[in-house]
């Protein structure tokens, strides 16, 4: 798709479309703040801790480009956030102190962001936008392969999807060593 100047997009469309990816943000802060909170592998812990920073980080990227435009962030509709329901496995997965689920519960929980950046990339947005959305949707397919490397260092648990990332997997594996 080629890129849109800011008189070819709708504003409403850019609004709609950063909001929404404040919100699955949000979802993943969350979500990766109770995981790091109730983990107690250190290892796991220092890696969601680091995901909640950087999802924050993209909140703050995102609502000050609105801000840019005169807009503010619009909550998306509550459809969204029944989707975004794999946080709540995570509890569960906690509870039984089990490493490998922790890791495919936030591994699902990445497959939301992950097809929230796709769907928002398909979107009609200016420039500046557009360039905002996939540099924040490199780190996000970055974790996601992170969190499947791990699950893979741990046998057959986690779950593995075609994330499009190819040379992120050798990239981001200098986050955390393995054990």
């Amino acid at each position: 798709m080629a890129e849109m100047t800011p008189s070819q997009s709708t504003p409403n469309v850019v609004v709609d479309t950063l909001s929404h990816l404040v919100e699955r943000c949000k979802d993943g802060v969350r979500g990766f703040q109770t995981a790091a909170q109730d983990v107690e592998d250190q290892e796991l812990k220092q890696l969601f801790q680091q995901y909640a920073l950087e999802r924050d980080g993209n909140i703050t990227e995102l609502q000050d480009h609105l801000h840019r435009m005169g807009q503010s962030a619009t909550e998306t509709s509550s459809i969204e956030g029944t989707l975004h329901r794999a946080w709540i496995d995570l509890s569960s997965a906690l509870a039984a102190k089990d490493r490998r689920r922790v890791l495919e519960e936030c591994e699902r929980g990445e497959d939301y962001a992950v097809s929230a950046y796709r769907k928002a990339l398909e979107a009609e947005l200016p420039a500046e936008a557009r360039a905002l959305v996939e540099k924040q949707y490199q780190r996000v397919q970055a974790a996601h392969v992170v969190a499947v490397g791990f699950g893979a260092s741990l046998g057959d648990g986690a779950r593995r999807h075609g994330s499009g990332a190819g040379s992120a997997a050798s990239a981001s594996s200098a986050v955390l060593p393995r054990s």
